[in-house]
């Protein structure tokens, strides 16, 4: 198993980052009261449905994980404003319903901001909502190797062994490298199906082959060319490797041709097409 000290980052002191000056950028009014902190039951909190989201299923989804997994480590306090003496829930209402739900929590941390119009909660209600970075998979992958989760240390393993380099961010102008994926969830799915033996030959065919990226795409298309009954043993993985590294873009260009055609994924495609071209690039 990998060591998941190794792929943790050294912390960075805010104060050391002055990339993120800014100089030029202009500062808003900072209003003289602060958030406060309040210790409060839940059940007593309220979410006002004229501008809050339903619950859906996956909300319902949400919450049963919340209640199932709940931690503090993991707790984000809901953010609320006082109305008529009463608390409403303009972000993190999941939270609070999983709270309640779960019978257990008497009290959580809420922080309580001012908003004393419905138009300002909603407002607020939008920014949270809409002003935030969304947690990618494969940054998730990466925080949850440095937790030491023992699926996300099994796919960092298969990746390094492949020769495979997971990124986190796209990088710039998106000049992928050789070897490089943010497929994390493919890969994830690949590994259970395949176990990590036959990941981990599926993603050095690609490696092999120079693709820059391994996408999501060309593993599922490798994938299909190795194991399903139409093409299993009828194409050698080195043939496989050459044709990516001989023939790249015209491997691209005729995939897409045919998934129009036929109507087919362009992982399939993909696949079709470079089964077609396997007594080309000997080699």
């Amino acid at each position: 198993m990998m060591n998941a000290s190794a792929a943790i980052s050294p912390a960075v002191a805010l104060r050391t980052i002055t990339a993120l000056d800014f100089p030029d950028l202009p500062r808003a009014d900072v209003p003289e009261w602060m958030p406060e902190v309040r210790h409060v039951d839940p059940a007593e909190l309220v979410v006002d449905e004229g501008y809050q989201r339903g619950l859906s299923d996956r909300s319902i989804r949400l919450i049963r994980k919340i209640v199932s997994e709940w931690s503090w480590l993991a707790f984000k306090p809901p953010i609320t404003v006082e109305v008529e003496g009463r608390l409403h829930v303009i972000d993190g209402q999941h939270t609070a319903i999983g709270a309640v739900t779960h019978r257990g929590i008497p009290l959580i941390p809420v922080l309580v901001v001012r908003a004393e119009a419905v138009a300002q909660r909603a407002s607020a209600f939008v920014r949270h909502n809409r002003d935030r970075i969304q947690v990618t998979a494969t940054q998730l992958h990466a925080a949850l190797v440095a937790a030491g989760d023992e699926d996300a240390l099994t796919m960092a393993q298969v990746c390094e062994r492949a020769g495979v380099t997971l990124l986190k961010n796209p990088p710039p102008f998106a000049k992928f490298k050789p070897g490089d994926s943010m497929a994390v969830s493919t890969i994830a799915s690949v590994i259970s199906r395949r176990h990590a033996k036959g990941a981990r030959e599926i993603l050095e065919i690609c490696v092999k082959g120079r693709a820059a990226p391994v996408s999501a795409i060309l593993i599922r298309a490798v994938e299909h060319l190795l194991f399903a009954g139409e093409y299993k043993g009828q194409i050698e993985p080195d043939r496989i490797s050459a044709l990516l590294q001989a023939m790249p873009a015209q491997l691209e260009t005729e995939a897409k041709r045919f998934a129009a055609e036929r109507k087919m994924p362009l992982w399939r495609a993909t696949a079709s097409v470079i089964f077609m071209n396997r007594r080309k690039a000997r080699g």
